[in-house]
C-alpha cells in the first residue's frame, strides 16, 4: 500500500507554486523554460525518475511550456509518490 500525503508535505508543495485539483485528488504545475531544448530536458531528466519510481507523471509540452499532473491513480488521489516525484522536478529545474 502507498502512504499518503501528508498535509505538511502538501503545503510544501504549494508553496512552491503546485496546485491541488478541486477535488484534491491530484496536483499539477506549469514548468516554464528558456527554449524547447530546456524543457525537453527537464521531460528527460524527470522521466528517469518517474521510470525508476514507477511513478508517471501526466504531462503536455508545447515549446517551453510543461505542463504537469500528478496523481496516484492506483489509489484515486494523492500519495507520497507525488510527493517524491513532485519535489524531484522541482529539484531538476
Amino acid at each position: 500500500m502507498t502512504e499518503e500525503i501528508s498535509p505538511t508535505d502538501l503545503t510544501a508543495l504549494v508553496s512552491k507554486g503546485w496546485k491541488v485539483s478541486d477535488d484534491g485528488a491530484a496536483i499539477s504545475k506549469t514548468f516554464t523554460f528558456k527554449n524547447f531544448i530546456d524543457a525537453f530536458g527537464f521531460m528527460t531528466r524527470a522521466a528517469i525518475w518517474a521510470e525508476k519510481w514507477n511513478h508517471h507523471p501526466e504531462w503536455f509540452n508545447v515549446y517551453n511550456r510543461v505542463e504537469v499532473r500528478l496523481t496516484t491513480h492506483s489509489t484515486g488521489g494523492l500519495t507520497g509518490l507525488d510527493n517524491k516525484l513532485a519535489r524531484k522536478m522541482d529539484g531538476l529545474v
